[in-house]
């Protein structure tokens, strides 16, 4: 296989490649291969151009024995780190035999992977604590505290509110696990995202009671109707007033509003917009990117008090990406915080349909 053959057939592959002649030199590499290796590949020695030993012992087992190898290749690409599952396999060149080395980039496997591992670290961390208070509580009225009513109505109370807070978070996961599961299927049902608001408002005013925070709505009159799914589009509306209200702090006021755009930006095209600002402490600006991360938390202990499990705003970006929509979060310290909700009105079951 001549020169002129080797660098067609490489450039021809999807993938970084490079061949390895007998005399262990870089004869043929394509442009994929020298922007992930860097210039001047062609005619160095194997060794100088790639110097992690994984992959070097992997080339001279192949060279030796003539046999395919697998190994893996770890770089970056400025921005993040990334990882190659690295293929050399014999081939027969004019020089005699030599060695196909092709890189497939799995960065996006191992980053699917580290994520389920913090994710199955992040739950047994949420639910190690309330468990962890729960058999010291149930061993202290087997024990010591037998008998005492005073200390077990104490205790029967915060076991009680451990419970609580456990089933929550499942609850929650559950909820996050059939959205992703409908994540590709669009839903196509006419809603009255009005009615919905309405109905949420309502049902939200004792808990804004309890908060001490006045809850001031400006609503329209007549339904909007958007393609959606009620009790998720619900799930979002309530999830945010709630956050509003719970970490807007006391005295305070949330502010949610509904309206209609003829031409959003967001989406390129007519959209319901839901807004929920509250006049709390504010977020810090290093913190507004994360904040739809599954159990990432501002104040982990404030979260905790007001029963939060770290996985509300997750849940609520997974229902607006479902519905094609926007989350668009905007604060500063000291300033409160507002939520804007942009969700299309266009849609197979929305044509036609007049608010």
């Amino acid at each position: 296989m001549s020169s002129d053959v080797i660098s067609s057939l490489l450039d021809a592959l999807p993938l970084p490649a490079l061949v390895i002649g007998r005399l262990e030199r870089v004869v043929g590499a394509n442009a994929r291969a020298v922007q992930l290796l860097g210039e001047g590949l062609v005619g160095r020695h194997f060794i100088t151009a790639l110097r992690q030993p994984g992959i070097l012992d992997a080339i001279e087992t192949s060279l030796r024995t003539q046999s395919t190898r697998h190994t893996r290749y770890l770089s970056s690409d400025g921005a993040q780190d990334t990882a190659f599952s690295v293929t050399c396999s014999p081939v027969q060149t004019d020089a005699g035999q030599g060695i196909l080395v092709c890189f497939e980039d799995i960065t996006h496997l191992e980053q699917a992977r580290q994520m389920r591992r913090d994710f199955v670290a992040n739950v047994s961390h949420e639910l190690r604590s309330p468990l962890t208070s729960l058999l010291g509580f149930i061993e202290t009225l087997q024990g010591p505290a037998l008998g005492d009513t005073e200390a077990t109505e104490r205790f029967l109370k915060i076991m009680a509110g451990e419970a609580t807070r456990m089933e929550r978070l499942v609850h929650d996961l559950l909820s996050l696990s059939r959205v992703e599961e409908q994540l590709r299927v669009r839903p196509t049902d006419p809603v009255d995202l009005a009615g919905i608001v309405i109905s949420v408002t309502h049902a939200l005013n004792t808990v804004a009671s309890d908060h001490d925070v006045t809850l001031v709505s400006d609503l329209p009159k007549t339904p909007i109707i958007v393609p959606g799914d009620a009790d998720q589009l619900q799930q979002v509306v309530t999830n945010l007033v709630e956050n509003a209200i719970k970490y807007g702090g006391r005295e305070k006021s949330v502010f949610l509003s509904l309206a209609t755009t003829d031409q959003e930006p967001a989406i390129r095209g007519p959209a319901a917009v839901v807004t929920v600002r509250d006049t709390g402490p504010g977020i810090a600006q290093i913190h507004i990117p994360r904040l739809t991360e599954r159990f990432y938390r501002v104040d982990s202990h404030r979260s905790r008090e007001v029963g939060g499990t770290g996985l509300g705003l997750a849940i609520v970006k997974h229902i607006i990406d479902r519905h094609r929509g926007r989350l668009r979060i905007a604060s500063e310290v000291g300033e409160g915080a507002e939520f804007r909700v942009v969700l299309p009105k266009d849609g197979p079951v929305a044509e036609g349909l007049s608010p």
